[in-house]
């Protein structure tokens, strides 16, 4: 089986719709896909609409989660998505999200970039306003060559020139949230230096003695060493380990299945989880 637990849409920043999404991944050669919007679930009607037979879906969310001052991505799967606890934090996150652009733009027409609403709002489209839109924006004004080129000092990273805080979640709260509703808790990319700055490891040990169910090791931005030193800290910790993608279409340069999940890891999450259950395809519309 090859198994990719966490993908993006149109729903959040992603450029493959829901439907897409899935159809791509079956075209892919995968067997199992996990949709993780960020703070969202508005992508998971479409997506199960269009399920591919031979495909299962995983539903899931990429919360925005802050400790100590540092941003990090929990991933929560299969959860009950009409909770109304976890709902609504969801919801405020998201919320935050338009005034946030709005203020990311400002900062950069202080710097003298001429980046509108209008244009971030048109890249965006249906989907969540975030970070990746803005610098998304950049590129096409020719101010940065990529997107990961936005994510610096210079623009978007943390702490950046033209970033503006939102509101996050506290991971223990996300963690106490997720069970709440069902679901299960995965520690997003968290030696992702090339980000900004990272949790360290003995606030990764208090999330796990709090709840927390794995962390993502397999990664884009993890190089070898970083893969190995996690691998070792979630063995010490009882930690499952993921691998995924991290795929956004055309967004960024990762394919589906680039890293994927092993299949005992994937079946101890969905026997884990009791606020939704994987969606088999049925052939889709």
């Amino acid at each position: 089986m090859r198994i990719d637990l966490h993908c993006h849409s149109t729903a959040s920043d992603g450029t493959d719709t829901p439907a897409e999404l899935v159809r791509n991944a079956a075209a892919g050669g995968l067997d199992v896909i996990a949709l993780t919007d960020h703070d969202t679930t508005r992508g998971y009607a479409e997506a199960i609409g269009a399920l591919p037979e031979g495909l299962t879906l995983v539903t899931g969310a990429e919360l925005s989660c802050r400790i100590d001052g540092v941003s990090l991505h929990m991933l929560a799967y299969l959860f009950d998505p009409e909770e109304p606890a976890l709902l609504a934090e969801r919801e405020l996150v998201r919320d935050d999200r338009v005034p946030r652009a709005r203020g990311m733009i400002a900062k950069l027409q202080g710097l003298g970039v001429p980046v509108t609403w209008e244009q971030v709002a048109r890249i965006a489209g249906d989907g969540s306003v975030g970070r990746p839109h803005v610098a998304t924006a950049l590129v096409e004004l020719g101010v940065v060559p990529s997107v990961s080129d936005a994510f610096t000092r210079d623009w978007l990273a943390d702490g950046g020139r033209a970033c503006v805080e939102k509101h996050e979640t506290d991971p223990f709260e996300a963690i106490r949230l997720v069970k709440g509703a069902g679901g299960v808790t995965v520690f997003a990319h968290p030696g992702a230096v090339k980000r900004g700055r990272t949790v360290p490891e003995s606030a990764i040990a208090e999330l796990a003695a709090a709840g927390l169910d794995g962390i993502e090791v397999d990664h884009m931005d993890h190089d070898e060493d970083t893969r190995a030193r996690l691998r070792g800290l979630a063995e010490d910790l009882g930690l499952l380990v993921t691998g995924s993608s991290d795929y956004h279409g055309s967004r960024k340069t990762c394919v589906l299945g680039e890293y994927t999940t092993d299949p005992e890891v994937y079946g101890e999450i969905t026997r884990r989880a009791t606020g939704a259950f994987p969606v088999p395809g049925t052939g889709g519309a």
